[in-house]
């Protein structure tokens, strides 16, 4: 059912169908696997990752006329668009928590226990900052992408990766000290 709502959105495109939809094969297939391991580092599971991943490619189908060609350069507007969707995402999660704030849990310092609530402690902070500055973090410090790499991706200079880098530290070892 999913293939046919792919490519009934193809039939409007300016290349052909049957081009169109072997190259969403071949992006899938080739940029698929990084873009599930990035998605799997900005959202909270597996389950949202896989979503995020698949309205990517949904998105991609959509308008398979506007994917530049060449390596980099898809693998960049395929990485924005996932951003953006994990962007969206978080601007609705950050609307029902405020509705539902609840004071975080009281850190105990040793066991599973507690390496479950620093990771919840964490998350929490990573929420708490603006969707490209916490996107620009994950990357970085999670995933270990250089930062022309993270520039290029994002379409914006090394030196306004650096800065959110900077910034985005500092913004959560705030809210970090404050949660313990």
């Amino acid at each position: 059912m999913m293939g046919d709502t792919i490519v009934m959105s193809l039939a409007g495109a300016d290349t052909s169908r049957a081009e169109a939809t072997e190259r969403l094969g071949l992006l899938f297939d080739t940029h698929n696997g990084r873009l599930y391991n990035l998605a799997r580092r900005l959202t909270r599971s597996a389950e949202e990752a896989r979503d995020a991943v698949q309205d990517t490619f949904l998105r991609a189908a959509r308008s398979p006329q506007s994917i530049p060609w060449g390596m980099p350069h898809e693998e960049a507007w395929l990485v924005r668009v996932l951003i953006n969707i994990c962007k969206d995402g978080w601007r609705k999660q950050a609307v029902r928590s405020r509705m539902a704030a609840v004071p975080p849990p009281a850190i105990d310092r040793g066991g599973a226990e507690a390496e479950l609530v620093a990771r919840s402690t964490i998350w929490r902070a990573l929420e708490s900052l603006p969707p490209r500055r916490r996107a620009i973090l994950v990357m970085y410090e999670i995933e270990g992408a250089a930062i022309p790499a993270i520039a290029q991706l994002l379409g914006v200079r090394a030196v306004t990766v650096r800065w959110h880098l900077s910034v985005g530290r500092r913004e959560l070892a705030r809210v970090i000290g404050k949660a313990t």
